[in-house]
């Protein structure tokens, strides 16, 4: 039976939800993070129209078209198709919510797993990570992504992973630097002291005392995903036809920026309050933990 050193290591983070109630812009930033999610996962249902169903006779109507059979009104207009732009964007919403939070999940898994094994063991498994992190992070995420995208094609796979790989540093420096500080805490000593092995410690005494930041680390990483999904998309190394995002919406959309702004517009503001949302929430996170 392996001893317990003290009951500081196993602390979880807590959240103060007094802080919650008073931040009514955090509040609204939930909600609406909320709604755009459970619209995405639920989209078959929350869309209007089918996203893919062509209209010609109804090509760039303006938001507010009524709809020819009487029914639900075309509240954020057509695209070049006749398309239904609002069931695009709830549907757009889905794969771009859908990659960044794969992304986040492997690149975080990854990283913080470099970042525990560089933190508690040092020596040569820290220079050999840090280098390795030093190096990726001197070049710029986003040429490296066109790059790879450009080699092995873009596909919805393909982002999700070259997303993780540019990312992965910025969770291993994070949680190496906690980790150099949690290895000289008292608990930990205690624990290497009374025979527990090496996973026990770091997987009972330290984790536990990573998970807020790194659950703060992660929201903030998620609008970053989101944005760098848009980005890939618009310039076309992202998710491709038949398959839709809000980044590709955008490129589909620049051609008549002039004639049909909403087409630009309106996957532009989702992306926008998306992000802002996720970035409000992020902030309530980081100064609410403890």
């Amino acid at each position: 039976m392996q001893p317990e050193a003290t009951d500081q290591s196993a602390a979880l983070p807590s959240f103060d939800s007094r802080s919650l109630r008073k931040n009514k812009l955090v509040v609204v930033a939930l909600v609406v993070f909320a709604a755009i999610a459970l619209s995405a996962i639920f989209a078959d249902v929350a869309a209007p129209f089918d996203p893919y169903k062509s209209a010609i006779s109804l090509r760039n109507s303006p938001p507010g078209t009524a709809s020819p059979d009487g029914g639900f009104p075309h509240v954020l207009g057509t695209d070049p198709l006749g398309r239904d732009v609002l069931s695009r964007i709830i549907f757009g919403g889905r794969i771009s919510l859908l990659v960044g939070l794969l992304s986040v999940l492997v690149s975080g898994t990854f990283g913080f797993t470099m970042g525990l094994l560089s933190g508690y063991f040092g020596g040569k498994a820290d220079n050999v990570i840090m280098r390795l992190v030093d190096f990726q992070m001197s070049m710029p995420s986003l040429l490296i992504a066109l790059f790879v995208l450009y080699v092995l094609g873009p596909s919805l796979l393909n982002v999700i992973l070259v997303l993780a790989v540019t990312r992965w540093m910025v969770y291993a420096r994070v949680t190496r630097g906690m980790m150099l500080t949690l290895r000289h805490e008292l608990f930990v000593e205690a624990s290497r002291a009374l025979g527990a092995s090496h996973l026990r410690t770091i997987f009972r005494h330290m984790v536990p005392n990573l998970i807020a930041p790194i659950m703060v680390l992660a929201t903030l990483e998620l609008a970053i995903m989101l944005l760098t999904e848009a980005s890939l998309s618009f310039l076309g190394l992202g998710i491709q036809p038949p398959l839709s995002s809000w980044g590709l919406m955008l490129a589909q959309g620049r051609e008549y920026l002039t004639t049909a702004w909403w087409l630009v517009a309106m996957p532009g503001i989702a992306i926008l309050v998306t992000t802002l949302s996720v970035n409000l929430i992020a902030t309530w996170l980081r100064v609410s933990t403890r």
